[in-house]
């Protein structure tokens, strides 16, 4: 695998090699639509996509570590620095897909559905394990544009986070434990962009993380994971499913209350708009893949034509 790297990071590559490993998926797999999906805009620090490798900071038991990721000739080769780096490697398969099970999809009942898993035969449905990190960054993006979202998301875990080792293509850093998110002073949120609503509702989660991260992993029905996630204060339905979607490939997930994803999901479907309850009745033929209809949706490339202006983000935090 051929590594670029920045200055920092070049001596810990030689003083460290990496460990190494091939996984073998028994169906192909489309890394940058599987894996690719959980960067949080160009600017991500915890996930960078370099060329024809994607690259993971992450936090394991037993240590941050990064991975770089991938493809060639029908398998995934895999690279880890760090502490974490034998757990990171045993994590390949199931951020590959090797946990999405697609019995009982019919892509035959819509031809744009039908039309878009026959283009994209490799478009896997990823997990992390990673359940905080993938909460943390819902909240922040609670009602707020992508481009703010992913601006404060990039400040937080680049300030509080933990430098990823290795040879990465530019610095990058492992999302902070609920430890470090609930001890965030208030100025480092403002100066972030996040409003009060978004930085509470985090700290008043982390001060339970482990026990989250616990309930949501015992929990065996993604309805049970649902309730497990919005009985937290400040966590509804979105939140949930967003969670849900990174951290646990829930096959089923549906973003309900999204600003575009109904109009969206009306337009591919019914090629008219439609709202949150008519996108529920749209998908309700594939109950139980849900979430994979929505991928393919994504996947095909059509979306409805913008009508309104674009939001223009307030900027609070010089006030």
């Amino acid at each position: 695998m051929t590594l670029t790297a920045d200055a920092g990071a070049a001596d810990t590559a030689i003083a460290e090699p990496p460990r190494e490993t091939v996984y073998r998926p028994a169906h192909p797999v489309d890394l940058l639509a599987t894996v690719g999906m959980l960067r949080r805009g160009r600017t991500d620090p915890t996930t960078v996509i370099d060329g024809p490798v994607i690259w993971r900071a992450l936090r394991t038991p037993a240590g941050v570590a990064t991975l770089a990721l991938r493809s060639a000739s029908g398998e995934i080769r895999a690279s880890a620095w760090g502490p974490g780096a034998e757990v990171a490697l045993s994590r390949v398969p199931r951020l590959c897909g090797a946990d999405d099970d697609a019995e009982g999809f019919d892509a035959s009942l819509h031809p744009l559905i039908a039309e878009s898993a026959r283009r994209h035969p490799g478009l896997r449905l990823t997990r992390t394990d990673e359940v905080f990190d993938a909460l943390a960054c819902a909240i922040i993006e609670q009602k707020v544009t992508g481009m703010q979202a992913f601006g404060a998301w990039r400040a937080l875990v680049s300030r509080f986070g933990e430098r990823a080792p290795g040879p990465t293509p530019r610095p990058m850093h492992a999302a902070p434990p609920s430890s470090v998110w609930r001890g965030i002073p208030s100025w480092a949120w403002h100066r972030a962009g996040v409003e009060p609503p978004q930085s509470k509702t985090i700290v008043r989660a982390a001060m339970r993380g482990d026990s989250i991260e616990r309930a949501v992993h015992a929990a065996p029905t993604g309805a049970a994971r649902d309730r497990v996630l919005t009985s937290l204060p400040g966590v509804g339905v979105w939140t949930s499913a967003e969670t849900r979607i990174r951290a646990l490939g829930d096959p089923d997930a549906v973003s309900v209350g999204d600003y575009h994803l109904a109009h969206e999901v009306g337009h591919a479907l019914a090629g008219k708009r439609t709202d949150d309850d008519g996108m529920i009745e749209l998908l309700a033929p594939w109950s139980g893949h849900r979430q994979r209809v929505i991928r393919f949706i994504v996947a095909s490339g059509v979306h409805e034509q913008r009508r309104g202006p674009r939001l223009a983000p307030e900027d609070h935090r010089d006030r």
